[in-house]
């Protein structure tokens, strides 16, 4: 007995908690265990796959600057031409392979879940903190796309599409979890809200691109 209670707290102490997770039917629905560690590998494989294609292409030019990558359509959805920006390399190095670290980060954490971990309140701010950073990069570059470069990367927008329930349903698991501590009230309707914070964001993805390239629809560019 003493073995075993030494053993989980070595456990305890290494963030991950042994046992089984506490009944968890009180929560919103996404943001119980199994149904939240599934978002995360589908967002997280979806959004490293897109990642990688990035950098097999970024590869390819970086061997061949006339290389036409897979995502060359027109003059204005084109990733070898976004990749020419310096928008692409924010940090000295190309922005994808920040995604192959990130996504990998979130596959893991949703396959340690599926498995029974429970991880530490800490473990959960760091990965609050790190999607939200992660969402404020992508909404800076889709803004950058938009109206300073004027050309849509076709895997960058993957990876949008893929970062927005990420931070939606993180965040939105964490305040239910009480990880970010939050009234009863605002708790309870974050927690239905989910999937309708969800939606409007990508919506309003849709909308700027429309109004950003209204020019480009109706034949009126001047790019």
């Amino acid at each position: 007995m003493h073995s075993i209670s030494k053993t989980a707290g070595e456990a305890t102490d290494r963030g991950i908690h042994p046992g089984p997770a506490p009944a968890d039917s009180v929560l919103p629905t996404m943001t119980r265990d199994r149904p939240f560690a599934w978002l995360l590998l589908v967002t997280g494989v979806v959004g490293w796959l897109a990642s990688g294609g990035l950098v097999l292409e970024k590869l390819e030019v970086l061997k061949d600057p006339n290389h036409v990558t897979v995502c060359d359509v027109n003059p204005w959805i084109s990733c070898g031409d976004v990749m020419q920006t310096p928008q692409s390399s924010v940090f000295g190095f190309p922005n994808m392979f920040i995604g192959i670290v990130a996504f990998a980060v979130i596959i893991t954490t949703a396959m340690g879940i599926l498995a029974g971990a429970r991880f530490a309140r800490w473990y959960w701010l760091g990965l609050q903190t790190g999607v939200t950073l992660g969402f404020i990069f992508v909404v800076w570059l889709w803004s950058q796309a938009l109206y300073s470069i004027h050309i849509l990367c076709p895997f960058c927008m993957v990876v949008w599409a893929a970062m927005i329930p990420l931070f939606v349903w993180i965040t939105v698991r964490n305040i239910s979890h009480g990880v970010i501590r939050l009234p009863a009230g605002p708790t309870r309707i974050l927690g239905e809200s989910g999937w309708i914070i969800t939606a409007l964001l990508y919506i309003a993805v849709v909308a700027t691109i429309f109004f950003a390239f209204l020019p480009v629809f109706v034949g009126t560019s001047g790019y």
